[in-house]
């Protein structure tokens, strides 16, 4: 307790080096590797775990998808305040790991469906206990990963002396190295976990396996933290600066409000209006934070695109033939031959590219990317059996005889060859059939069938495919049909053929190649530079400020996606596609627009020009707060005045 009051740092009693570097940044990188994992790895078949395990349709499971990815990055500020403020960043991890790898168990868990298949058919006879565990699983694992999200990378930072800048820069490499190293290795494994089967009384794809190993690992990244805690150096909680900003800038608002009156001189930016309490070097910090955070506005619309990829691009390989993994290859592979070839070309070329114009491109790339996954889109549903709309009602007519079959609907005749399956498709459910079939006779010849009753039904069956009963009458009265059941009919031969209903899906996954190529690209352009331009710009202690901006971007993105799909509600997926697309070039241009305004800054320049206050001038801005008090209640007595006389 003392250590927190008085801001101390806690250090290891004996602190082990390797080749430089402290022995406990071991323990938090491998920790950091099977977080990722885990995190990856369960998010890699969750889309896919709503669709076929819970039965959602692609509407539903795209927004559970998004909400979930929208809470992982709320939490981080939940979290960058619980660390700092009080229980400090070794603890906060710590508990927070715990709350994640009990979510992680609940979601293996829940997707075990022989906990309620009671009839042993293969499907879960209480949905709503799997989902209500999905959902409690889901939760913690927000909580858990989005809190200590904001803790792991500062942690290891903690653990270098002011000397060692050298090796903290080439920790901060192996760190995110790692991140991308789980990444890749759990977005190729957990499908093929989840491709497995198993169960007890019936054999399903493995979703337990392809949950159970990322809780797995969220355990070992748990236990592998705390092995090291001997040999960390645990700095104190001392002040939250993301409360100490928002109480800066809640001040400025105020005072402004209240001092609105023509009759108060203007200042030269609305924060200076938090001069009578606030310290001009925090507010000059402020200052810096608030220019950039403004040109944070635009930026979730390319979030929104981006995390799509693990939503309605998963959805949409479903439908295409193959399988394998290519996004995470293509972020290790583009990484560095972006930085090592594709930017000195282009300084190379004379060409000023700074942060803002890649960021720019970056978010144009990802708008193509839209564009090529809806011209993907259009090819698979050429490929695709059409199915009917609310209002329409389809017929699927088999012809298993070895000769053309006659059918008349409501006047309209058409032939189905032999051996033939055809779907017709009508605007309206009631409708008049006749059949009129050709048999060899006893002579070899062909003889016409002309008494309905007798041989047409006898050689017909109706399938009710819908959810309610059927009622079939005409020359023969079938009576009810149940959902999912047919009608009986009676047959004189039974010819056994096979019938392709839906053809197999033809379009390769190789077609999606090119969108996650200029995603990637455009991830590369637009994320890293963005968080270097963010570091770069951000005052020295304000740092962690923009990084809880940076992320809340990310849950901006995600929750637009939730609006639009839901606005939008477009027929054909490839136009909503189309509709991502061209909402990110329309803000790409506002964001291009704004950039051309911007003017760099060198903060560590302009923190240089405040020097430490000296007790006059604090006394000086005490006087100045209590003249502004009086001044603004003289403002008030002439109005107060002006009511009594009325």
């Amino acid at each position: 307790m003392a250590d927190k009051e008085q801001g101390r740092t806690k250090k290891s009693k004996s602190k082990v080096d390797c080749c430089g570097y402290p022995l406990s940044i071991f323990f938090i990188v491998v920790n950091e590797f099977c977080e990722r994992f885990s995190y990856y790895g369960m998010r890699a078949v969750l889309v896919l775990y709503f669709r076929y395990f819970l039965r959602w349709d692609d509407d539903l499971a795209t927004t559970i998808y998004h909400t979930f990815v929208a809470l992982c990055y709320l939490t981080p500020i939940l979290g960058a305040i619980v660390a700092d403020s009080w229980l400090g960043k070794f603890k906060t991890i710590v508990y927070l790991s715990i709350v994640y790898t009990i979510g992680q168990v609940v979601m293996a868990v829940g997707a075990i469906h022989d906990i309620t298949d009671t009839n042993q058919d293969g499907t879960p006879d209480n949905m709503t206990f799997h989902v209500s565990l999905s959902m409690v699983g889901l939760f913690l694992i927000a909580v858990g990963t989005g809190g200590i999200k904001p803790c792991v990378a500062a942690f290891g930072g903690d653990q270098f002396e002011d000397h060692q800048e050298k090796q903290r820069s080439t920790f901060f490499s192996i760190f995110y190295l790692s991140i991308n190293a789980g990444s890749l290795l759990s977005t190729i494994i957990t499908p093929i976990l989840r491709a497995q089967e198993c169960g007890i009384n019936s054999q399903q794809k493995c979703y337990p396996l392809a949950f159970g190993v990322p809780a797995a690992l969220m355990a070992v990244a748990l236990i592998v933290f705390i092995a090291g805690s001997s040999m960390y150096t645990k700095a104190a909680p001392k002040h939250n600066v993301m409360l100490q900003v928002c109480k800066c800038i809640g001040f400025a608002i105020k005072n402004r409000f209240k001092h609105r009156s023509s009759a108060y001189p203007k200042r030269e930016h609305w924060m200076d209006w938090a001069n009578e309490k606030y310290d001009k070097l925090l507010i000059a910090q402020v200052k810096m934070v608030l220019k950039v955070l403004f040109l944070y506005i635009p930026l979730p619309m390319f979030w929104a695109l981006f995390d799509q990829q693990g939503s309605r691009w998963t959805l949409q390989a479903t439908t295409m033939n193959g399988d394998f993994t290519v996004n995470p290859i293509l972020i290790l592979v583009m990484v560095p031959i972006v930085d090592s070839v594709v930017y000195p070309l282009i300084k190379k070329c004379g060409l000023n590219f700074t942060p803002l114009k890649r960021m720019t491109v970056g978010m144009f790339l990802a708008g193509l990317a839209f564009v090529a996954a809806a011209l993907v889109q259009i090819q698979i549903d050429d490929t695709l059996p059409k199915f009917p709309s609310h209002s329409e009602a389809q017929v699927k007519f088999l012809n298993m005889e070895n000769n053309p079959l006659s059918v008349s609907v409501d006047g309209t005749p058409f032939d189905i060859q032999r051996s033939v399956c055809q779907h017709r498709t009508f605007l309206r459910c009631c409708f008049s059939l006749f059949v009129q079939r050709k048999l060899k006779s006893e002579r070899g010849g062909l003889r016409e069938d002309i008494d309905e009753s007798a041989y047409c039904l006898s050689g017909c069956r109706f399938v009710n495919g819908f959810g309610t009963v059927l009622n079939v009458t005409g020359a023969k009265d079938l009576g009810a049909i149940t959902p999912k059941n047919f009608s009986d009919y009676g047959l004189c031969w039974t010819t056994i053929q096979q019938v392709e209903d839906i053809k197999p899906n033809t379009i390769h996954m190789a077609w999606q190649i090119p969108q996650y190529f200029l995603m990637t690209v455009g991830e590369v352009v637009f994320s890293v530079t963005g968080l270097e331009f963010s570091y770069s710009q951000a005052p020295s202690n304000m740092k962690s400020v923009l990084q809880a901006g940076w992320l809340f971007t990310v849950a901006v993105g995600n929750i637009i996606v939730l609006i639009v799909a839901e606005a939008g509600q477009l027929p054909e997926q490839w136009a909503e596609y189309v509709l991502f697309a061209s909402l990110l070039v329309c803000v790409c241009i506002i964001f291009s627009i704004m950039a051309y305004f911007y003017t760099y800054i060198d903060p560590a320049e302009i923190e240089a020009k405040f020097t430490e206050q000296n007790p006059e001038d604090k006394e000086e801005k005490k006087k100045g707060l209590e003249l502004g008090n009086m001044s603004s209640l003289a403002a008030e007595k002439p109005e107060q005045t002006k009511q009594t006389k009325i």
